[in-house]
């Protein structure tokens, strides 16, 4: 294999470097503080996030809830404005209906 550039390494310790100085401790508990930062700062947008998430699901829940109420007070109303049409009992006698126990509004 013909390598174009004699110096260039490709391997694990070419990022390496010998003799660091006297800063490389100080750059790595720099390295170390910020990385613990963005750890407890990405833990608590979790937990924001997720307590956003159960206050939206609740108050879903509350308006489902009081949906069932709303309809079931609808459905119930429908029918009771079935009932009191006031037609008790209805025969066909020949070709037309006789209503028996209706009685007119107003009168």
């Amino acid at each position: 294999m013909i390598q174009s550039d004699p110096f260039a390494q490709i391997e694990f310790n070419a990022r390496r470097r010998t003799g660091g100085g006297l800063l490389t401790p100080i750059v790595w508990l720099g390295g170390l503080i910020a990385t613990a930062l963005a750890v407890t700062v990405g833990a608590v947008l979790a937990v924001l996030t997720a307590a956003a998430v159960a206050v939206i699901a609740l108050i879903a829940g509350v308006v489902v809830f009081f949906a069932g109420f709303a309809f079931r007070a609808r459905r119930a109303r429908s029918a009771r404005a079935r009932q009191d049409e006031g037609v008790i009992d209805a025969h066909k006698v020949g070709d037309t209906w006789v209503a028996y126990g209706w009685e007119r509004e107003g009168r």
